[in-house]
């Protein structure tokens, strides 16, 4: 089975968010806890949280994944900066938890001057201070490896998730790989880029793909997102991404733009069409 889903919105409560993965044509996806350019967390109701639960094991296949604060850098080798994305992190496990859902997202982060060998070190010991609660799991993301970031390279999360003392996993973003220089335009070319990070990392790390076309050239490290099939990734590309036997039962999570008068549920069906073929 296709596990297709979107980034949708909690507003009203995050017990709303299942049934707007329903109007999407959705069966897994994402959410913030909180809007993702503040620190502050807010607090879940237990109302909320006990609808979220229950009408996701009613309608969905899940998984949902919970996506960290753009503001959180684990990377980070300023102490205060760090604090706050340490405290940050805690709060979206132990949301996590009350939630029920079983990933939680996390960037890297920058340098910032730390330099690769550093930021990583800074990155893994963050992730080790975190009390993280039985069945939630961090996935570190790749980046599209813009400046400072790091995630853009394979290596990077291969040694994140060797280097903690968590169990750490994997999320992939294609978009983001794409633009940091992981050609997926041609079923060849995904072929490659499946057995690389297969190689590098693991696919046994690997719980969760972003599904994203990208505006930008491959290697680029330009990080905007398209709608699938009218990116330079392209429907070759994606459809390989959907059948590829490694990465077809992954969770494939939307963050496409509203935009040309089509959003998610159009993505979706558009994802559906290109499995099937």
């Amino acid at each position: 089975m296709l596990r297709i889903g979107a980034h949708v919105s909690i507003a009203g409560g995050v017990g709303n968010a299942v049934e707007r993965q329903l109007d999407i044509g959705g069966n897994c996806g994402q959410v913030f806890t909180h809007s993702p350019q503040v620190w502050d967390h807010g607090d879940i109701s237990d109302e909320g949280a006990t609808q979220f639960r229950e009408e996701t094991e009613a309608a969905l296949a899940g998984p949902w994944v919970i996506h960290s604060s753009y503001l959180v850098n684990l990377c980070t080798p300023k102490d205060d900066l760090r604090a706050k994305s340490l405290d940050s992190m805690q709060q979206e496990v132990d949301a996590a938890h009350e939630l029920g859902i079983e990933y939680v997202n996390v960037h890297l982060g920058a340098h910032t001057g730390a330099g690769v060998d550093g930021g990583i070190e800074n990155a893994i010991s963050v992730i080790d201070e975190l009390d993280i609660p039985d069945g939630v799991m961090v996935l570190v993301e790749s980046d599209a490896g813009s400046g400072t970031k790091l995630g853009g390279q394979f290596e990077h999360l291969a040694r994140v998730v060797e280097g903690t003392a968590a169990e750490v996993g994997v999320c992939l973003d294609t978009a983001h790989m794409f633009a940091a220089g992981y050609d997926l335009s041609t079923p060849e070319a995904v072929d490659e880029t499946v057995a690389e990070f297969d190689d590098v990392v693991g696919t046994e790390h690997l719980y969760c793909i972003h599904l994203n076309d990208s505006k930008h050239a491959c290697g680029t490290n330009k990080d905007e997102h398209a709608h699938i099939g009218d990116g330079h990734i392209g429907d070759d590309g994606m459809r390989r991404i959907l059948t590829h036997p490694q990465w077809r039962d992954q969770p494939f999570v939307l963050e496409t733009p509203t935009e040309d008068g089509r959003s998610y549920a159009w993505n979706v069906e558009h994802v559906q069409a290109l499995h099937e073929e």
